[in-house]
């Protein structure tokens, strides 16, 4: 999408309109205080909020500490650059970035100017900038080619990653090229120097392959990344958004190296190639604003050993109970529930349905200094101040058990048990929420009535359960729809039928547009692009407090809690697929 910026376009929306005011003046510490002036004057941004910015802006440039404070967006400032100078306004993800263009300028030129080469015009190098005003970085430009450069303007943000894709490209190329011209591999022994180095520092082909591939998997915001032997080499996998897409095959002749690479970062034993090995790595991938704690798993198979790398982001930011997607009234009533002094509230759901992450919103929304919490976590994905958090240690003794044993005499306020997998721990947790402690726990069950019969089978008294439990709550996660390809249309009865819409509901939504994939180069070509969590909230009630003491079955939990108004999965789903926010089809598939 090429196209230049008419002031009726740019006065169409709010945030252009703020960036055209500001002149296109963000720039370096010269103007900042300059353009600080004039937002201030013109009433675009609070008082405090100018003090802010102009103080993070002594460093840098003025834009990009606006974009870093959330008060605008790259896109506002590239459009008011494009605006003030008379140039065009490309998006390079959706036009693409041509490979015999990008090459035409140096890597190191392009990192130091932020700029991109994506289209070659005749004799005219078409080049995208993020800052049209810096004349030093376009004369940088203007030298480094003999080409006609052709100005356009583009996001600081799509411009680094095209920049990041490019050197990873490099990189894996380069690796890739010094292997075809040996003739063979040695067996890669513990001597070998290039392979114990676990600084990312050197130059060694293998090392510089599987570095891009880590990085590449932290820029794509990969959960996991999967190297699975075949006959004929290693598929590269990574887990986007809880699906596994294919990213690369690796040849057979570097099977051995890539696997030893791997296993000397995790601190394994290299030799033992027979039984299963659990290690980490700790990697600051600075260049994708991401400091990752990586858990390695191998698992020998008939075709050799494969590797599960889980990347937790340790930089990240718990999310907030607005940011998890839980309608209105059900964050109302999770809210009042949280303040409680005692209580258990559970989370429930399968592997990677974002139990953890709920907790975390939780505890950030109670967390403050009049109280005590402690976490007990396998592994601690989110580190949050203020809260004393516990890595359970199954080598030193320490499971969520003993943990949960021992703090529960460091006079604690609120408990979250990472997990509740054994009868000792439930019973301790249940007790704990009986004796004047807030405990907040996971478990693995399908939905939220499925709870309370759980912990019935792991050992709980009934009565005991009843009266420890204020709440459940069961969620899924449903992949979002890319915002920028989603296409309108109007579903048939037979699709509403097989996703288990009632005729009430398709009698309601008659004529309705709903939302489906299409795919574009923003989301991979998937059609979705980030997640949000599907929920259901019962909340313990006497009614469903004396059916749990009867030993009740879940479809009786379940009947009486939804004639108290619980609504079922299905039913916030599709309110998500009506507003939407995803689709049909990926509703059923996450509750199957």
């Amino acid at each position: 999408m090429l196209r230049t910026v008419s002031d009726a376009e740019s006065a169409a929306q709010d945030d252009v309109g703020a960036g055209a005011q500001l002149q296109g003046a963000f720039e370096v510490n010269s103007l900042a205080e300059l353009v600080a002036d004039v937002v201030e004057a013109t009433g675009l941004l609070p008082a405090d909020k100018i003090a802010f910015v102009r103080d993070r802006a002594r460093t840098g440039s003025f834009a990009q500490a606006i974009i870093d404070e959330g008060l605008a967006s790259g896109e506002s400032i590239a459009r008011s650059f494009a605006l003030r100078h008379n140039l065009a306004l490309v998006d390079i993800v959706e036009n693409g970035v041509s490979p015999e263009a990008a090459e035409l300028i140096p890597l190191h030129v392009l990192e130091r100017v932020c700029a991109i080469p994506y289209a070659i015009d005749g004799d005219k190098l078409l080049i995208a900038v993020s800052d049209p005003q810096n004349v030093h970085a376009l004369d940088e430009l203007r030298l480094a080619t003999k080409y006609q450069l052709e100005i356009a303007v583009a996001t600081r943000d799509d411009i680094e990653v095209e920049i990041r894709r490019l050197s990873r490209a490099a990189e894996a190329f380069g690796a890739r090229a010094m292997f075809e011209e040996e003739e063979e591999i040695e067996e890669v022994g513990d001597d070998e120097d290039d392979l114990e180095a676990d600084d990312g520092i050197s130059d060694a082909p293998l090392v510089r392959l599987v570095n891009s591939l880590i990085f590449q998997a932290a820029e794509d915001g990969a959960s996991d990344m999967h190297f699975e032997p075949q006959k004929d080499g290693i598929i590269v996998r990574f887990r986007i958004d809880g699906v596994l897409h294919e990213i690369q095959r690796i040849p057979k002749r570097m099977t051995a190296g890539v696997t030893t690479r791997l296993k000397v970062l995790a601190k394994l034993d290299i030799a033992e190639r027979r039984k299963p090995q659990d290690g980490r790595i700790s990697l600051n991938a600075r260049t994708a604003g991401r400091m990752l704690d990586i858990r390695v798993a191998t698992l020998p198979t008939v075709d050799g050993e494969k590797l599960s790398m889980r990347l937790l982001d340790k930089s990240k930011k718990a999310p907030t109970l607005e940011e998890l997607g839980l309608p209105d009234d059900m964050r109302k009533s999770l809210s009042e529930i949280i303040r409680r002094p005692t209580g258990a509230l559970l989370v429930t759901g399968p592997t990677g349905s974002g139990k953890s992450t709920s907790l975390y919103a939780v505890l950030s929304e109670i967390n403050r200094m009049e109280i005590n919490i402690v976490t007990i976590e396998d592994p601690v994905e989110y580190r949050l101040a203020g809260v004393n958090q516990i890595q359970i240690n199954i080598k030193a003794g320490l499971t969520f058990a003993a943990a949960l044993r021992s703090i529960l005499r460091s006079d604690p306020d609120v408990v979250m048990v990472g997990e509740i997998r054994d009868a000792e721990t439930a019973k301790i947790s249940i007790e704990a929420a009986l004796t004047g402690h807030l405990v907040l726990s996971t478990l693995h069950t399908n939905d939220a009535p499925g709870a309370i019969t759980r912990l019935n089978e792991m050992g709980v008294e009934p009565f005991l359960t009843g009266s420890a439990v204020t709440a459940v709550l069961a969620q899924r996660l449903a992949r979002k729809l890319c915002s920028h390809c989603c296409e309108m249309y109007n579903p048939s009865s037979d699709e509403l039928l097989r996703n288990r819409v009632s005729p009430e509901a398709m009698a309601a939504s008659d004529g309705m547009a709903f939302y489906r994939k299409k795919g574009c180069p923003r989301c991979s070509q998937t059609g979705y692009k980030g997640r949000i969590g599907i929920y259901q909230l019962l909340q313990m009630t006497e009614e469903i407090e004396s059916l749990a003491v009867k030993r009740a079955t879940r479809e009786e939990l379940e009947a009486m809690a939804t004639e108290q108004g619980m609504r079922s999965l299905w039913d916030d789903g599709l309110a998500k697929v009506v507003s939407g926010v995803t689709s049909l089809e990926e509703l059923g598939r996450v509750l199957v």
